[in-house]
């Protein structure tokens, strides 16, 4: 390589260098500032987990502690103070005070599950269903027969198992209203669909047999 190579090549890398070190210069600020933000952003991230486990973990210790009281009324106190972290949460705290008050007030059980059931928070499908299920299975709820009716068949539209488990509630009403042929035809159903769990087969059948009827072959 001659001389004037080797000037031209040395010439070259220096204005690489320069216009590198101007680069650096006019936009390292742009780095710095990328770098900042995804560092913060990370120990936002931890921060926002941390804060949610913490928050469940209190919320879950706080049920505990007021389903540990010995007095079931003391038990529906306690859980009625308990704060929860998120709608899911109100619903589950929901469902468990009702469950504790349903044998010394039925009515108010009943009525704070459908409370549930119609809320206008973002509660998931499946505790609208179950709080549903609950507060018509309730004896002495104070619900008519005519709004029993209405909410299970409601239910009915649903799939899978919530659909079933409303058949037979809707079964049990025919029962208590007199309507034995409807009911036997509702339980055969459920004997006979494939989405039905052994348990409510089972059910179903013994209810069947217990009314007089003949299970289909």
């Amino acid at each position: 390589m001659s001389d004037s190579d080797s000037f031209i090549d040395e010439v070259t890398e220096e204005v690489r260098r320069d216009r590198l070190f101007g680069y650096v210069r006019r936009y390292g600020w742009l780095a710095v500032l990328c770098v900042v933000l995804l560092v913060g952003g990370a120990a936002w991230n931890e921060w926002h987990k941390s804060a949610e486990r913490q928050s469940a973990q209190k919320f879950g210790d706080a049920i505990l502690a007021a389903l540990e009281k010995p007095e079931r009324a003391d038990r529906v106190t306690a859980l009625e103070t308990v704060e929860a972290p998120s709608a899911g949460g109100k619903a589950m705290l929901a469902l468990l005070t009702a469950a504790e008050e349903g044998s010394d007030d039925p009515a108010g059980a009943a009525s704070r599950l459908l409370d549930l059931a119609d809320s206008t928070e973002e509660i998931p499908q499946a505790y609208r269903q179950l709080a549903t299920l609950k507060a018509v299975a309730i004896a002495d709820s104070g619900l008519d027969v005519d709004e029993r009716r209405m909410r299970l068949e409601g239910l009915t539209q649903s799939g899978g198992l919530v659909r079933l488990l409303a058949e037979e509630q809707l079964a049990l009403l025919d029962i208590e209203t007199g309507e034995r042929d409807a009911a036997l035809d509702r339980l055969q159903r459920i004997v006979e669909d494939a989405e039905a769990t052994a348990g409510l087969r089972q059910r179903a059948a013994q209810v069947i047999v217990a009314l007089g009827g003949e299970l289909a072959a």
